[in-house]
């Protein structure tokens, strides 16, 4: 194993030069850490590993485990778990080596193939949407890490956050699927909301579907992290069923022209669980409440309560 020569500092092998291990490669990197080497595939990975890490050379994924002090694992969540035994049956962990993985779903268990060899795992996912460019380095100051270690290793999962600007955020083993579900609903599906509302305005004629979004959600978002579920406003809040039933029957008559369903289908789950939501928060009384889903119940614009 090649390590630096500063005291305390690790050599690094990079597996996985996609957005998140090219970027994780360079933040340690820049904190001192030697990276002594990194897989890339893809035109594109190879392109990222010589941006971000310039001079670090591209070498076999068997090549940078033996080299390295630390292994970073930033590969997809399905291709771990063979990756892992992969190179256990191939002999190449060391004992003693530190073997980080990514991953948001899985915990350290994954890595038991690397810790029956004498590796110590850790798991370590930034709670954030990756670039893949330079300007990520400056996200991660203060992006929470969700790290997953035995206790004794710990304190080195921990480190390694705050060294690269992060707040670790210690994780059970058995939460970290729901931990995942957690961002994902969150990041993923804003996404796909916020597609299908600049979708919307743009069949309504709005030609910068963006500007007309970005106060109101960058607005609702702030809101909603400071003062959580009592920054909620809207027709649902209000119990404003009028307003309900005209936006559910204007996406049900649009749904007769376009043959599209999913936009209706999610204006209706999320509207279902805003109201059962505020219904037990004590925002809506139950009569409102039950109007409103009784709307979103209809299939047919023309029908009425």
């Amino acid at each position: 194993m090649a390590g630096s020569t500063r005291p305390g500092r690790l050599g690094i092998g990079v597996i996985g030069a996609g957005k998140v291990g090219a970027v994780l490669g360079a933040a340690l990197r820049g904190v001192g850490h030697a990276v002594v080497g990194v897989s890339a595939v893809s035109e594109d990975s190879k392109e990222r590993a010589e941006n971000l890490l310039p001079g670090v050379p591209i070498l076999q994924i068997p090549e940078v485990v033996e080299r390295a002090e630390l292994v970073l694992l930033a590969v997809p969540d399905d291709a771990l778990p063979d990756l892992v035994e992969g190179l256990a049956a191939a002999g190449v962990w060391q004992p003693g080596q530190l073997v980080v993985h990514t991953s948001g779903r899985f915990g350290t268990g994954v890595l038991a193939p690397a810790r029956a060899k004498g590796a110590i795992p850790l798991a370590i996912h930034p709670a954030m949407t990756f670039t893949g460019m330079s300007l990520d380095l400056a996200r991660l100051t203060d992006c929470s890490f969700g790290v997953t270690a035995e206790a004794t290793v710990l304190p080195i999962a921990q480190a390694l956050v705050v060294e690269m600007g992060g707040e670790p955020v210690v994780i059970a083993e058995q939460d970290r699927t729901l931990y995942h579900a957690a961002l994902a609903h969150a990041s993923n599906h804003l996404v796909t909301i916020a597609a299908q509302s600049a979708q919307l305005l743009a069949e309504a004629g709005v030609e910068q579907p963006d500007r007309v979004l970005s106060a109101l959600m960058r607005a609702s978002l702030e809101n909603a992290l400071a003062s959580g579920e009592s920054a909620l406003t809207g027709p649902v809040a209000r119990g404003d069923a009028g307003t309900v039933r005209s936006h559910h029957e204007a996406l049900l008559r649009r749904e007769v022209d376009s043959g599209s369903t999913d936009i209706r289908l999610a204006y209706e789950e999320l509207a279902r669980a805003t109201a059962q939501r505020a219904l037990e928060r004590g925002m809506l009384k139950e009569a409102q409440a039950t109007e409103i889903l009784d709307i979103l119940a209809q299939s047919n614009p023309e029908e009425k309560q």
